[in-house]
């Protein structure tokens, strides 16, 4: 798959198995051959959208990049529509599961740390371009029902990989929270995500530094013993 499908390349990091997130609701293909004709399909459409954004992404573009014939491409997508939340699925398989691995066995600050560490690393390798694709795909496709959900689901299931390690992390240190663990998550997502942007904006980590080591002193703050 092209690089610019997710916004951290391979490394030696461990990567968990994707995560489940709502499927569109396209057929589903019997064979082997077909599903890889659909796979092939959805990873055209999503280094294309990646690439341009969804509304300059064209049905005609996927089928010439992804090799397909129309009618492929048809039987397993009823519009656009469809295949812009197969993108959606994708990313979100892709962003997750690199994310799942670094945080599925967290349970100490030292842990949060490293990991804070390996997200700055992997944006530096990136030249902190491209920024988060979950992300991308938010800021346009955030005022359309359907496109809005899948994102939504997929930012929550994220925000539940930290809410897990949090709670492992008060488990160990046998501390009881003076926050919410689910709102300490979705601050940890929010100091990720605008990190991530001004990163992207400014082509530079710091930012995206600044922002991670305020939200992990917010959350030592409150697990610490």
């Amino acid at each position: 798959m092209n690089k610019n499908v997710t916004a951290l390349p391979k490394t030696s990091l461990p990567r968990a198995s994707s995560p489940k997130t709502s499927s569109p609701e396209t057929s589903s293909p019997k064979t082997a051959r077909g599903a890889a004709t659909r796979a092939r399909i959805v990873d055209a459409a999503t280094e294309l959208v990646r690439a341009r954004g969804a509304a300059n992404t064209t049905i005609d573009a996927v089928i010439e990049a992804s090799k397909a014939s129309k009618s492929q491409l048809y039987h397993y997508f009823a519009d656009k529509d469809e295949l812009v939340l197969a993108v959606i699925q994708r990313q979100a398989e892709c962003v997750l599961g690199t994310h799942e691995g670094l945080l599925r066995k967290l349970n100490s600050l030292t842990g949060l740390r490293r990991w804070r560490d390996a997200v700055v690393e992997l944006t530096d390798q990136t030249n902190c371009a491209g920024g988060c694709p979950l992300g991308s795909l938010a800021a346009e496709l955030s005022e359309t029902p359907r496109t809005r959900a899948a994102l939504a689901e997929s930012f929550a299931h994220w925000a539940g990989y930290f809410e897990a390690a949090f709670a492992r992390i008060q488990t160990r240190t046998g501390r009881t929270p003076t926050g919410n663990l689910k709102e300490l998550s979705e601050a940890m997502l929010a100091s990720l995500q605008g990190g991530l942007l001004l990163a992207q904006t400014l082509r530079s980590t710091r930012p995206l530094e600044l922002a991670l080591d305020m939200a992990i002193e917010h959350v030592a703050a409150r697990l610490e013993p």
